[in-house]
C-alpha cells in the first residue's frame, strides 16, 4: 500500500519535529527563568563594594549609608574580620547573636566556600582583612565542592550530543513500539477503503483499534454491493422490458404499414382517404424508427451493441449521408449543402461506419423534424490538431439559450436517475451522445452561423499526411 510509507513518514516526521521543538521550548523557558534570577546574582561584587567602601577614621569602620540601607533592604548582615586579630572589627545593626566575631584560618576557609549557621557567605578582600556579607538562609545555594574532572569538562560537548542522540533514539523506539499496533491496524481499514470504489466486495478484520471503523467499512460494503445488485436487476429488467415491448410491437406495425399502404395506393378510395391512409403510413414509419431508436439506445447504453472499428475516410461517409437524404428530398423542402472544402477530401479516422453514418443521420432528420415548413441544411467536415469535426447546421427555427444550456448539460430522460416525466429531448440527440462516447468524441450543441440549429461531432483522428502516404504505399 503506498500510503502506509507517506503515513509512517509523517509519523517519525511530527515526532521529530515536536523533540525539536520541544528542546527549543526547554531553553527559551530555562532562559526566561534564569534571566530573573541576575538580580539577585551578584553577592560577590556586593561583598566586592562593601570592602572597597568600608573606611577606617577616629570612631572606627564605617560604610557609606547608601550601600548600609541597600544591604539593610535585602535583609543582607556583614562583618569585617581583621588579618592579624582574626577577630570581627566591624559588623551591620542586624548580625545574628549565632555568627560568632572570632574566626581561625579553617573557619575561614569554610564560610568562603559555604556557610555560617546557614546563612550563605560571600566575602571580599579589603586592605587589612576580608568582608563577609550574609544572606538570608533560603536565598542562594552554594555547591560546597566546586570541582570537575578536566577531560570530563573538556569532553562534555561530544558527551552532551552521545546522550541527546541516545534519547532521541530511546523516544523514537518507544513511539514506535506505542504506534505498531495503530499501523496494522490502519493499513488494512486503508485498504478496505481505496477498494470501496472498485465495486467488489470488502471485508475488514474487526479487530483491534480501529475495530469500530471496519465494522462500518463492512456495513458500508455490504450497503453498496445491495445497491448494487439491485441496480443491475432494474438495469436488466428495463432492458429485457424494453426488448420485449420492440418485439411485441413489430408484428402489428407491420400489418398496420402493410394495410394502410394498401389502401394508400387503391384507386377506387376517395382521395381524402388516401391522403388519411398516406398519413398512417408515416406515421407508421415513425413509430418504427422509434422503436429502432430506442432499442439502439439501450443497446448502446449497457455496452450491448458491438462495436466495429476500421479505418475509415470520415468525408466519404458524411458525403454518402448527405446524398441518401438529397435523394429522398422530392419536394426539396429540406436541400442540403455541402459545405466541405473541395481540396479536402481525406479525412481517416478509427470509427464504426454504421454508427457514425446514423449519428449524421439522425442530426439531418432532427432538422427536417423540426422545420417542417422548410430550411437549409449545411454539412461540413473539417480537421485541425488531431480532431475531425462534423457539423451539421440549419437556418431553421433554431431554438433559446436556455435550451441549448439544458441540452448540453442535462441528461436524458432514459438515462436520468430524477423521477421526472418531463421529456427533455428525443431519442435522436441521445443516440448522438451514445455513439460519440463510444468512440471517445465530444457533441456541442449550439446556434448556427446560419440563424438556426447546429451540432458538432468531434473525433480524435490519425496524422492525415502519414495516413496518406501510407495508403499510396
Amino acid at each position: 500500500m503506498k500510503s502506509m510509507p507517506k503515513l509512517l513518514r509523517r509519523f517519525v516526521g511530527i515526532l521529530l519535529l515536536a523533540s525539536v521543538l520541544l528542546i527549543i521550548l526547554n531553553l527559551i523557558l530555562l532562559f526566561l527563568f534564569t534571566v530573573n534570577q541576575t538580580s539577585n546574582a551578584h553577592p560577590w561584587k556586593t561583598a566586592e563594594e562593601v570592602a572597597n567602601e568600608l573606611s577606617w577614621n577616629t570612631n572606627g569602620y564605617i560604610l557609606s549609608e547608601e550601600l548600609a540601607l541597600e544591604l539593610k533592604e535585602a535583609d543582607v548582615w556583614g562583618i569585617f574580620i581583621d588579618n592579624v586579630s582574626m577577630k570581627v572589627v566591624w559588623r551591620t545593626d542586624n548580625l545574628p547573636p549565632s555568627v560568632p566575631v572570632t574566626y581561625s584560618a579553617a573557619d575561614i576557609a569554610n564560610l568562603t566556600r559555604g556557610y555560617i549557621d546557614g546563612y550563605p557567605t560571600f566575602t571580599g578582600e579589603a586592605q587589612d582583612g576580608l568582608v563577609v556579607l550574609g544572606y538570608p538562609r533560603e536565598s542562594f545555594w552554594k555547591h560546597m565542592w566546586p570541582s570537575w574532572d578536566y577531560q570530563f569538562i573538556a569532553n562534555f560537548p561530544n558527551i552532551f550530543l552521545k546522550i541527546f542522540i541516545i534519547n532521541i533514539v530511546f523516544v523514537f523506539i518507544i513511539y514506535v513500539s506505542a504506534n505498531t499496533r495503530l499501523l496494522k491496524s490502519v493499513k488494512p481499514i486503508v485498504d478496505g477503503i481505496q477498494s470501496l470504489p472498485t465495486k467488489e466486495a470488502v471485508y475488514v478484520s474487526e479487530k483491534g483499534v480501529l475495530s469500530e471503523l471496519a465494522v462500518s467499512i463492512n456495513k458500508t460494503s455490504e450497503i453498496l454491493q445491495s445497491q448494487n445488485n439491485q441496480l443491475r436487476k432494474r438495469e436488466t429488467a428495463r432492458a429485457n422490458w424494453i426488448a420485449g415491448v420492440s418485439h411485441d410491437i413489430r408484428t402489428p406495425l407491420s400489418m398496420v404499414m402493410g394495410y394502410a399502404g394498401q389502401l394508400e395506393n387503391e384507386k377506387h378510395l376517395p382521395e381524402e382517404d388516401r391522403k388519411k391512409a398516406e398519413v398512417i403510413v408515416r406515421q407508421s414509419q415513425r413509430i418504427k424508427n422509434l422503436i429502432q431508436d430506442l432499442n439502439l439506445a439501450s443497446k448502446l447504453e449497457y455496452n450491448m451493441q458491438p462495436i466495429n472499428v476500421t479505418k475509415q475516410n470520415l468525408i466519404a461517409v458524411v458525403r454518402q449521408v448527405a446524398v441518401d437524404f438529397m435523394n429522398m428530398d422530392i419536394e426539396e423542402r429540406h436541400p442540403i449543402l455541402w459545405e466541405t472544402e473541395g481540396t479536402f477530401t481525406v479525412c481517416l479516422a478509427d470509427i464504426d461506419r454504421d454508427l457514425i453514418k446514423r449519428a449524421v443521420s439522425n442530426l439531418i432528420q432532427n432538422c427536417i423534424n423540426h422545420n417542417e415548413q422548410g430550411c437549409h441544411i449545411y454539412v461540413c467536415v473539417t480537421e485541425e490538431d488531431g480532431k475531425s469535426t462534423i457539423t451539421v447546421a440549419d437556418d431553421g427555427v433554431g431554438t433559446s439559450e436556455e435550451q441549448i444550456e439544458k441540452l448540453n448539460h442535462l441528461p436524458h430522460y432514459m438515462v436520468c436517475d430524477e423521477n421526472t416525466t418531463k421529456q427533455r429531448h428525443g431519442l435522436g440527440l441521445l443516440i448522438v451522445r451514445q455513439i460519440m462516447s463510444v468512440h471517445n468524441g465530444i457533441t456541442r450543441i449550439g446556434r448556427s452561423p446560419y440563424g438556426g440549429f447546429s451540432v458538432q461531432l468531434i473525433l480524435p483522428t490519425k496524422n492525415r499526411d502519414n495516413e496518406i502516404k501510407n495508403l499510396k504505399k
